[in-house]
């Protein structure tokens, strides 16, 4: 039904009416007797059920119909973004010669006449920057000026405030005081309910495990967030890729493109983990390592028992404490090796299936030969100690088991 066929149904005769400009509650008032009670302002969620050339008419239910015009649904190049059947969320505007007007926002020449329901009724507004001013921009709405902060423009902060002059968008009017001379806007907030409308429809479809596509938001020391488009969660370091990354930056940067791996979803408190490394190949899958062989590695990480070395991205091999001595007791790996040291091992043994590496250091024949030539000085020192740890023992029982072994240590020392 087009503007001309409204105004015939109500004018039989033919006779020419000027409308008065009515407010929101007083277009309301003047109906209610005869219209279904809804407030103006009010979000609806309906389904189209007949489109014109000018005009989409929705289903409010039982024989009650809206109707919203159709340049709100129309993309740049002219074609219906909507068709038959769809459903729409609008918000209801008015009632006009007996019609219920719903709108997606107020824009164009409505606007100027209806800022002031629209800052109580929440209902978007239309608008378009003119130019950056000082905390913010400049924003021309229905021939009037408002004032977006920069906080307000877009969900998280933006260096480039070009991006945004001459362009239309849809906000929420914060504030509305002295009469409309002075109005500040957020587009934020549109945002701020589209995400909440997109994160109720993925409670329902995701799923741990499941592999999604998201953009790098930013990038911090512990792991970098990344928006999936509804949420937002945290790729730790640890599951950015296989081997260890020292700087992420060198991996991720802003506003990159991902597939991510969901590992927890906590929607109660919105926390929710995603890894990089799980959508990478396993590099144990293609690993051409082999056993008894002499490999070049990097020293990742000491811990008590052993030096962790990094023969490949992803694929790291114990050398344990034991090995490391060259033939004395350490207390620690850092007394011969140190972080980030290239050092040469020995691939003793692989396990593919549990992922583990034993490492020992390889040794020339020359230090076997002086290692047999000073063999008994070691044996020595040996028996020393095993003695000792014999005496703090103090056990008489455990001398006698020692037999003439206790005594040669004796001899030896008293020598």
């Amino acid at each position: 039904m087009t503007q001309e066929n409204l105004e015939q149904e109500n004018n039989p005769a033919g006779e020419e009416t000027k409308s008065e400009e009515m407010s929101f509650a007083e277009m309301f008032n003047e109906n209610d007797a005869t219209q279904d009670r809804i407030e103006p302002g009010q979000k609806v969620r309906a389904e189209i059920v007949r489109i014109t050339k000018e005009w989409v008419f929705i289903d409010l239910g039982g024989k009650s119909e809206g109707a919203l015009a159709m340049s709100e649904l129309i993309d740049q190049e002219g074609n219906p973004t909507v068709k038959e059947g769809d459903t729409i969320d609008v918000y209801f505007l008015a009632v006009e010669r007996n019609e219920k007007i719903f709108t997606t926002k107020i824009g164009g020449a409505a606007v100027k006449a209806h800022l002031e329901e629209a800052f109580h009724s929440g209902i978007p507004v239309e608008g378009t920057i003119q130019k950056e001013i000082k905390g913010g921009f400049e924003v021309k709405i229905g021939g009037g000026r408002a004032f977006c902060p920069f906080s307000q423009m877009g969900l998280r902060k933006t260096s480039d405030n070009e991006q945004f002059i001459g362009q239309q968008y849809a906000f929420k009017i914060v504030e509305f005081r002295d009469n409309g001379r002075s109005i500040i806007v957020s587009h934020r907030k549109i945002l701020e309910e589209q995400r909440a409308v997109l994160k109720e429809e993925l409670k329902d479809t995701l799923q741990v495990g499941q592999i999604v596509k998201g953009v790098i938001t930013s990038i911090r020391e512990f792991g970098a967030f990344v928006d999936i488009g509804g949420i937002e969660g945290l790729i730790p370091i640890s599951e950015i890729g296989w081997g260890r990354v020292a700087d992420i930056h060198s991996v991720l940067e802003e506003g990159q493109n991902v597939e991510v791996a969901i590992k927890s979803l906590d929607w109660d408190h919105d926390r929710f983990s995603f890894s990089l490394r799980e959508t990478l190949p396993d590099p144990w899958d293609t690993c051409s390592l082999a056993e008894g062989t002499s490999v070049i590695g990097t020293v990742a990480r000491l811990v008590d028992f052993g030096a962790f070395v990094t023969l490949a991205p992803g694929i790291d091999g114990l050398l344990h404490i034991s090995a490391l001595g060259g033939g004395r007791r350490i207390n620690h790996p850092r007394e011969v090796v140190q972080p980030g040291q290239s050092l040469e091992v020995r691939i003793d043994s692989i396990d593919r299936e549990k992922k583990r590496i034993s490492l020992s250091l390889p040794q020339s024949e020359e230090a076997v030969k002086v290692e047999r030539k000073k063999g008994k000085k070691p044996q020595e020192d040996d028996m020393r100690e095993e003695f000792h740890r014999f005496k703090d023992a103090g056990g008489e029982k455990k001398e006698k088991s020692m037999g003439t072994f206790a005594d040669l240590l004796k001899k030896k020392i008293d020598n």
